[in-house]
């Protein structure tokens, strides 16, 4: 068995939280943060399954940065 670290982001829409995995691109959603991560893990593994370790994209050190857009 392989342990591979994988980063997560985590955020309110509405009453639902979204979990979202950055390496991945695998996403899943509950009613509370702990709720969405649970279905999250579900979901990875279910991904993963069929996705050999070489194909999962390695993401260090993820920032969230502020991009203040304007449009018409």
């Amino acid at each position: 068995m392989h342990k591979i670290n994988l980063n997560n982001v985590v955020w309110k829409e509405g009453n639902t939280y979204v979990a979202w995995n950055l390496n991945t691109n695998v996403s899943s959603f509950g009613e509370s943060k702990k709720e969405a991560l649970a279905s999250l893990q579900e979901a990875l593994e279910l991904h993963l399954d069929d996705v050999p370790i070489s194909k999962i994209q390695k993401v260090e050190r993820p920032v969230l940065e502020r991009v203040i857009f304007k449009h018409a």
